[in-house]
């Protein structure tokens, strides 16, 4: 990162580019939720989400493996893990 003068923030993908690599690559449209259940997987600290459910036993959507698999090659080809 130095050697190119990036920081941190900037040599990593948005929420955008990772939805577009999946969507070329796996014909998958996947969602920033999607994205954020798979880099919390693996360990990717996000920062606080302030739009919090209302309810504590409020349930969501859980990441399709078969999109799970597409994230995950898009972080690996990334190297954010």
């Amino acid at each position: 990162m130095d050697e190119l003068g990036l920081t941190a923030a900037e040599s990593r993908a948005t929420y955008e580019e990772i939805k577009a690599y999946v969507l070329e690559h796996t014909g998958f449209k996947v969602s920033s939720l999607y994205i954020a259940q798979v880099k919390q997987k693996n360990g990717i600290i996000e920062r606080e989400n302030y739009n919090k459910p209302k309810y504590e036993d409020a349930k969501q959507p859980k990441c399709p493996p078969e999109k799970e698999v597409g994230i995950m090659e898009e972080l690996l080809h990334l190297g954010m893990i």
